[in-house]
């Protein structure tokens, strides 16, 4: 399941469950809004994390790539000049 099918299910979930509360009139139907909009906020929340750590991995990704080529293009310098 990928993130936005995830985030779509959990937002579908998060509705049944308020439409559940006021079918039945719960009287905790605030504190259940809470909830479900902590929630919210925490997922998105872990959602921008996990954003910032993929693009970090991307530039480390990137950074790894290029110190390799300088690394075999300094070597092959090396070799040229002691040869």
């Amino acid at each position: 399941m990928d993130d936005q099918a995830f985030q779509n299910r959990l937002l579908k979930l998060l509705e049944e469950i308020k439409q559940l509360a006021e079918s039945r009139g719960l009287t905790t139907y605030s504190e259940m809004g809470e909830k479900c909009e902590d929630l919210l906020k925490s997922f998105k929340m872990l959602q921008e994390t996990l954003d910032t750590l993929r693009l970090n991995i991307k530039y480390l990704q990137f950074d790894l790539e290029t110190t390799k080529k300088e690394n075999i293009a300094l070597r092959k310098k090396l070799e040229e000049r002691g040869s």
